[in-house]
């Protein structure tokens, strides 16, 4: 038996051969992605299988209303947007409005113009508002914002979800710098802080998983909101 060795040029085939036969070509999300280059946006997007889990998440949970924070050119929200039924809604934070400039019109392009709402400015200000506006609790969060203001947003979004909503938070695990009780690198920092929260908070129920691929070496953690 041959034993490969295991590094970030296998774990971008493996992700190729897997993208290949299970998603295929997009011409939707190519054009998103061209777009966000043509901005100059930070190629810092979710990377196809990541965006398709995030589709089968939706699905599964059956949501109806989803909130994701962090929008950049609207790439990931055209994943959950696909999940949606008819008379769903997406709302996606975008602190940057050259960013929700990108990802408005790519949601437009992709048929969603109707469903998917981008609320810019600050998302801390932004989860106050919808807070405030009493708004329905939504069925799947997504948060790949800052990771220095993680804690603050997974106590904000909490009183926006009901008992059974999920949330997934991304890349917490910082090429494993996670496990560092010393650093001080304010994203590590703020996942450890995350999951300190996450274990002394009776409403979340999580587990961290660890992650390879195109993006290198990262993690997410997912959330269910108890009664």
């Amino acid at each position: 038996m041959t034993t490969q060795q295991s590094g970030p040029q296998q774990w971008a085939a493996v992700d190729e051969y897997a993208e290949q036969r299970l998603i295929g070509p997009d011409e939707v999300l190519a054009a998103a992605l061209a777009d966000a280059d043509a901005a100059g946006l930070p190629q810092i997007a979710v990377a196809p299988n990541q965006g398709k889990l995030l589709n089968l998440l939706a699905r599964v949970q059956g949501a109806r209303r989803i909130l994701e924070i962090g929008t950049l050119a609207g790439y990931s929200a055209i994943w959950l947007a696909r999940a949606l039924p008819e008379d769903g809604a997406l709302t996606t934070l975008e602190l940057d409005p050259a960013h929700a400039a990108v990802a408005t019109g790519n949601l437009a392009r992709a048929g969603f113009a109707d469903r998917a709402e981008v609320r810019v400015g600050p998302a801390h200000d932004s989860l106050a508002q919808l807070a405030a506006d009493g708004v329905e609790p939504y069925d799947l969060v997504f948060v790949d914002a800052d990771k220095a203001g993680i804690p603050h947003y997974l106590r904000a979004v909490l009183p926006l979800t009901r008992p059974g909503s999920v949330i997934v938070v991304d890349n917490v695990v910082r090429g494993g710098r996670l496990a560092d009780p010393d650093s001080t690198d304010e994203a590590v920092r703020g996942v450890r802080e995350m999951h300190e929260l996450i274990a002394a908070e009776p409403k979340f129920d999580a587990t961290t998983v660890q992650t390879v691929g195109t993006k290198g070496y990262d993690g997410f953690t997912l959330i269910r909101v108890e009664g």
